[in-house]
C-alpha cells in the first residue's frame, strides 16, 4: 500500500518459502503476525479470523490437513474438546468425524507458519518488535512505541492515501471506507486476499490493465508542481525565520519569496516534458493532438519499454484506439483517446454502454471502468435491435470476464455497445471501411489524416463514415452561432447577428499563421438576411467545407501500372489539377528581427544601409520595413538592420569622409533579414511593429522587434508526397497532359493513376471500396456516410455502382466487378484488360518537395573541425559517412576519395587554392592535410603525448 503522503507498508506472500511478511516503510520486514499483534491482535483471533472451511467432516476428507491449526472451538457431550489454535492431530480425525459437524474451520498453512516463527507473545513485545525495525537505536516506552506507530500509519497528520488510492484499496478489499488513512480493517483484509491468490491466481492484478492504469490530467499536474513550489516557499521562509532576528521594519516581502512558485510553474508549462507546442496543421490535428496519451513519465522511458506496456490489451476497448500511434521508438507509447472514451473523477478510463434489461435496449448511458466491464455480459454495438428496442435472435454473442466470449440468451445480456466507432479514436473512425484495413496501414492512414495541409479549396469527401461533421465542430475552427437571430452583416472579417435589438458580432480568423505554418482563415457560409438557430453554422474554418471536415479532393483514381512511373508506390497525376489549382495550399510563415543593445552601441532598423543599391531597398518603407502586399523572392530584404562595428582608429581618408558627411560614415555592417530560399515568389500580408519607445514589453536587451509575414501559395509539384485515407501513400513521379491520360469510355480522363501492386500485399483493401463507392456517390450526384464495422457491403455496392454506370453509358457490359475498360490517352486503344476506377479521397500532406530541395556549393563551416555544416537550415553540405567512404574504397576510387575527405571537406588551404584554380582554369592544387588531423593531433597532445609527422 503506496500512499501519497506517508510510510510505505507492504505485505509479502513468499510462496516458495512458505513466509508471510510485512516490510514496514520500507526499514525493516516483520512476521505479518507481529505486526497483527502490535496493532492489538491476539492469536486466537488471528487464527479465527484467517481460517477456512472444511467440509464434509470426514476421515478422508480431513486426512491431508492433519497438523494444521484450528480456527474454530470443538464441543464434545457438552464440553471443551479441541479449542482455537490446537494442532489437527491424527488420531482426532474419528472422534469429529462422529460429532456430526457440517464444517471444521483450520488456520491457512501460510499464517500457521507465521505463528510458528513469530517469537514474539503479547501486543507489548510485538510493538518492540516493529518499533525495532523502523527505530533501531532509539528505545521508548510501550505508549510512546504504540503512539509512533498509530501516527506512522493511522494518523491524518502524516499519512495520506489519497482519494485514489482509497478508492482502489476499497475496491480490492471489498470496503466501503472513506477517510484517505490506512485503518486496521486495510491491513488485516489485504492478508486475506493475498492469502487467496495461490489458490486462485485471477486474482493477481495485471499491471497493463486499464483497471490499474490512471491518467493524470493538467490540473493534476499543475497541481503538483504548485505543490512542489509552495513547499520550497515555505521552507526558505523558516530558514530566513531561524536564521535572522526579524524587527517590525523587516516585511511579509522579504520573507517570503514568491520566486520558486513561479519557478515550478514555469518549470512545467515551459520546459516540462509534457508541455507541447500545439501541433495545427489542420483541424484534425488539433483535435486528436488535445486527446493524446502518453504512458512515458512515472519512471518509463522508451529504451526501457517492453513489448507488453507497447501492446493492445482488451481492457483499451472502447478507451484507446488500438490503431492511432506513431511508428518508430515510441509506437505504443503514445496513444489516443478512443471516440467515446471519458476520464472519470479519478482519473480512470470509462467507457459508455447503453443498459440492457430484460432483452430490451434502454436509453441509459453508463460509464464502466474496465474492471467492471469483466463482471457483466456485454453484446457489440452491431447486434440487430427490433423497433420496440429489443435484441434480436435467440442467442446473442457477448464477452464476460476478462477474455471470454460466448452466446447467451437476449435476456442475460446487461448491456450493449453504443456504436461500432466507440472501439476506435477520432483518426481511425474517420477512415471509411477501415474493417477492410490491415491495422498497419490504417495507422498509416490514421496519422497521415493528420499531416494533410489544408488546401485553398477543401472538397468535402464522397465516401465518409459519418464522423466528419462532428470532427470539424468539435476542433474549434468553425464559427457557430451561440444564440438564434438574424443575420444582419456579413464580410471577410466579421458576421453580426440581430436578436430583437441586441446585436451581436462574431469576428473572423483571417490569413492567421498556424504553429506548423500553414493558414488558419474563415470563410462565411450565410448571407444577408438569413435566419440562424443556435449550433448553427456561420463560417468555415481551413479544411472544412460547409462544416465538414475536408481534408483533400474527391479525384478519379485508376489503379494500373503507367510505364513504370508508379513503380515502387511513385503516382501519376494529371496537369488538370495543377491548371484548375485542386491540390494548391497556401502556407504563411513569420520572420523576426530584433534591435538589441549591444557593447558598441544599440543595433538600429532603418532604410539606411551601407552598400546597398537602390533596387534592393524599392520594397521597404521609411523605417526599412517591407510593406504588405510586397511580392518577394529569395534574398529581398525584407527589414533593413544595421549593427555598430568595434571602432578602430580612422584613417586620414576615413577623417575626411566623417567631417564632410558628419557621423554618416561610422563604422557599421550590414545585419538586414532576408528572404530565405523559396520557389518563386511570395507575398508579405502582414507587418507588426513593436518597440520599447512606444510601452511595448520586450525582452531585456531588444529595444524594438519587427515581425514580418510572408503568404506563399504552393502548387502541386513532382516530388510532393500524396496519400489516401488507407495508408496507401506516395510521391508524384510525374505530371502528365490531360490528353496523354487514361480515360472512361464516355471521355473522362482519370485524374491520378496508382500502382496496383501497393494493394495485395498491403492488405488495405478499403481504398478498392472507397474507389467503388465514391464513384457511385459521384454518378448519383450526393455524399454517402459508410460507418466503420457497419458500412455498405460489397455486393450491394457492385450492383448499384453497375446500374448507374450503365444508365450513364459507361458500362456495356454485364460483368459487376466495378471495373472498366479504360482506353490509353496517347493512342487512343483500349488497354489490355479492364482496370478498377473510382473516387478516391486524396489528400496532400506536410512533406512537399520545394521546402526539401536543397544543393550547396560553399558555405559555412564547423569551427573546430572546419567541415562543412549539416542540414537545410544551415545551408549544409551532405554527409559522406563511414559506409559511404567503405563504397568509394570498394571501387577504387583513390582520387575521388581524397577530394571528398580533404578538399571539398577540411582542407582549409587546399580548398581555397582549389576555388582560385577553378576560377583561373589553372591545374588544380595537390590536396593537403585534413583540419580533423591536426584536431586528433591536439587531442593526444592535451593527452601529454607528442606526436610528431613525418611526410
Amino acid at each position: 500500500i503506496l500512499p501519497e503522503l506517508g510510510a510505505w507498508l507492504e505485505i509479502i506472500l513468499d510462496t516458495k518459502r512458505g513466509t508471510l511478511r510485512a516490510n514496514l516503510d520500507r526499514k525493516g520486514k516483520v512476521v505479518a503476525t507481529t505486526l497483527l499483534k502490535a496493532l492489538g491482535f491476539d492469536e486466537e483471533r488471528i487464527c479465527r479470523y484467517y481460517a477456512f472451511d472444511v467440509s464434509p467432516v470426514t476421515i478422508e476428507r480431513l486426512e491431508p490437513y492433519v497438523g494444521y491449526l484450528l480456527g474454530m472451538d470443538v464441543e464434545k457431550d457438552g464440553e471443551g474438546f479441541l479449542a482455537v489454535g490446537d494442532t489437527l492431530q491424527k488420531e482426532h480425525l474419528a472422534e469429529l468425524s462422529k460429532l456430526g459437524l457440517e464444517r471444521i474451520r483450520l488456520v491457512d498453512r501460510y499464517i500457521q507458519r507465521a505463528l510458528e516463527t513469530d517469537e514474539t507473545t503479547t501486543q507489548e513485545e510485538a510493538l518492540r518488535a516493529v518499533y525495532r525495525r523502523l527505530r533501531p537505536s532509539d528505545r521508548s516506552s510501550p505508549a510512546q512505541m504504540g503512539e509512533y506507530v498509530e501516527n506512522l500509519y493511522f494518523h491524518p497528520a502524516s499519512y495520506h492515501l489519497s482519494a485514489v488510492g482509497r478508492f482502489k484499496v476499497n475496491r480490492k478489499l471489498g470496503l466501503q471506507l472513506k477517510q484517505p488513512v490506512l485503518y486496521l480493517a486495510d491491513i488485516v483484509r489485504t492478508i486475506k486476499v493475498l492469502l487467496a491468490v495461490p489458490d486462485n491466481p485471477v486474482l493477481l492484478d495485471e499491471k497493463d490493465h486499464l483497471a490499474n492504469k490512471r491518467v493524470r490530467l493538467p490540473g493534476e499536474l499543475a497541481e503538483n508542481a504548485l505543490r512542489t513550489g509552495l513547499a520550497r516557499m515555505a521552507r526558505i521562509a523558516r530558514d530566513k525565520l531561524s536564521k535572522y532576528a526579524l524587527d517590525e521594519k523587516d516585511t511579509i516581502r522579504r520573507l517570503i519569496s514568491t520566486r520558486t512558485v513561479q519557478g515550478a510553474i514555469n518549470q512545467l508549462f515551459y520546459t516540462g516534458r509534457f508541455s507541447q507546442f500545439l501541433e495545427q496543421t489542420n483541424p484534425l490535428t488539433e483535435l486528436t493532438h488535445k486527446r493524446r496519451l502518453n504512458a512515458l513519465g512515472g519512471g518509463l522511458t522508451k529504451r526501457r519499454a517492453k513489448i507488453e506496456v507497447r501492446d493492445v490489451h482488451p481492457s483499451h476497448y472502447a478507451r484507446i484506439c488500438p490503431i492511432e500511434t506513431p511508428e518508430g521508438q515510441n509506437i505504443g507509447l503514445i496513444t489516443s483517446l478512443a471516440c467515446y472514451a471519458s476520464v472519470n473523477e479519478y482519473g480512470f478510463l470509462v467507457a459508455p454502454y447503453r443498459r440492457v434489461v430484460k432483452g430490451k435496449v434502454t436509453d441509459e448511458i453508463v460509464y464502466l471502468m474496465a474492471d467492471d466491464e469483466e463482471r457483466y455480459k456485454i453484446a457489440p454495438a452491431t447486434v440487430p435491435v427490433g423497433p420496440d428496442g429489443r435484441l434480436l435472435g435467440e442467442r446473442i454473442e457477448v464477452r464476460t470476464g476478462r477474455e471470454e466470449v460466448r452466446l447467451v440468451d437476449p435476456e442475460e445480456v446487461d448491456f450493449i455497445g453504443v456504436s461500432p466507432r466507440a472501439l476506435v479514436g477520432i483518426s481511425a473512425a474517420l477512415i471509411p471501411f477501415l474493417e477492410h484495413d490491415d491495422s498497419n496501414r490504417a495507422l498509416m492512414g490514421a496519422n497521415m489524416q493528420r499531416q494533410a495541409v489544408p488546401l485553398l479549396r477543401p472538397e468535402a469527401p464522397l465516401v465518409g463514415t459519418g464522423l466528419e461533421r462532428q470532427a470539424a465542430m468539435d476542433s474549434g475552427m468553425l464559427l457557430v452561432a451561440d444564440e438564434e437571430g438574424i443575420v444582419s452583416e456579413v464580410d471577410a472579417e466579421h458576421i453580426a447577428i440581430k436578436k430583437g435589438r441586441k446585436k451581436r458580432v462574431y469576428p473572423l480568423v483571417n490569413f492567421e499563421r498556424s504553429n506548423q505554418d500553414t493558414i488558419l482563415h474563415q470563410r462565411p457560409v450565410v448571407s444577408e438576411g438569413e435566419s440562424v438557430k443556435e449550433g448553427d453554422l456561420l463560417a468555415d474554418g481551413p479544411s472544412s467545407d460547409m462544416g465538414e471536415l475536408a481534408l483533400g479532393r474527391n479525384l478519379l483514381v485508376a489503379v494500373m501500372p503507367f510505364e513504370g512511373y508508379n513503380y515502387e508506390d511513385a503516382i501519376v497525376i494529371s496537369d488538370r489539377l495543377v491548371r484548375e489549382n485542386l491540390l494548391d495550399s497556401i502556407h504563411i510563415e513569420e520572420f523576426e528581427v530584433k534591435a538589441e543593445e549591444t557593447k558598441l552601441g544599440p543595433e538600429e532598423i532603418t532604410a539606411d544601409i551601407p552598400n546597398i543599391s537602390k533596387e534592393d531597398l524599392k520594397n521597404l518603407d521609411e523605417h526599412g520595413i517591407v510593406r504588405e502586399g510586397t511580392v518577394v523572392r529569395t534574398g529581398d530584404i525584407l527589414v533593413g538592420k544595421i549593427t555598430p562595428r568595434g571602432e578602430s582608429e580612422p584613417t586620414p581618408e576615413e577623417k575626411i569622409f566623417r567631417s564632410i558627411f558628419g557621423e554618416r560614415a561610422r563604422n557599421v555592417k550590414n545585419t538586414s533579414l532576408r528572404m530565405k530560399p523559396v520557389a518563386g515568389t511570395a507575398k508579405v500580408i502582414k507587418v507588426k511593429r513593436f518597440s520599447r519607445e512606444n510601452g511595448d514589453e520586450l525582452d531585456a536587451g531588444v529595444n524594438e522587434l519587427v515581425k514580418v509575414f510572408v503568404a506563399q501559395r504552393k502548387t502541386v509539384s513532382i516530388g510532393d508526397k500524396l496519400a489516401g485515407r488507407h495508408g496507401n501513400k506516395g510521391v508524384i513521379s510525374t505530371i502528365r497532359p490531360v490528353a496523354e491520360m487514361p480515360f472512361l469510355p464516355d471521355g473522362t480522363p482519370v485524374d491520378v493513376v496508382l500502382n496496383p501492386m501497393g494493394v495485395p500485399s498491403r492488405m488495405n483493401l478499403g481504398q478498392i471500396f472507397e474507389a467503388n463507392l465514391g464513384w457511385l456517390a459521384k454518378l448519383r450526384g450526393e455524399y454517402v456516410a459508410s460507418p466503420i464495422f457497419d458500412g455498405a457491403q460489397e455486393d450491394e455496392i457492385l450492383d448499384e455502382l453497375h446500374d448507374e454506370r450503365v444508365k450513364a453509358g459507361i458500362d456495356q457490359g454485364d460483368d459487376r466487378d466495378g471495373k472498366v475498360v479504360l482506353r490509353d490517352g496517347r493512342t487512343g486503344e483500349p488497354f489490355a484488360r479492364p482496370i478498377t476506377v473510382g473516387y478516391m479521397y486524396v489528400l496532400k500532406l506536410e512533406h512537399i518537395a520545394d521546402e526539401k530541395i536543397h544543393a550547396r556549393s560553399t558555405g559555412p563551416y564547423a569551427l573546430i573541425t572546419q567541415q562543412p555544416l549539416g542540414g537545410k537550415a544551415q545551408f549544409g553540405g551532405q554527409r559522406l559517412g563511414e559506409m559511404e567512404v567503405w563504397a568509394l574504397e570498394a571501387y577504387g576510387a583513390a582520387a575521388l576519395l581524397q577530394e571528398m575527405l580533404t578538399v571539398k571537406s577540411d582542407d582549409t588551404r587546399g580548398r581555397i587554392q582549389l576555388y582560385k584554380a577553378i576560377l583561373k582554369g589553372e591545374e588544380f592544387p595537390k590536396p593537403g592535410l585534413p583540419e580533423s588531423f591536426k584536431v586528433l593531433l591536439r587531442e593526444l597532445r592535451s593527452l601529454s603525448l607528442c606526436p610528431r609527422v613525418y611526410d
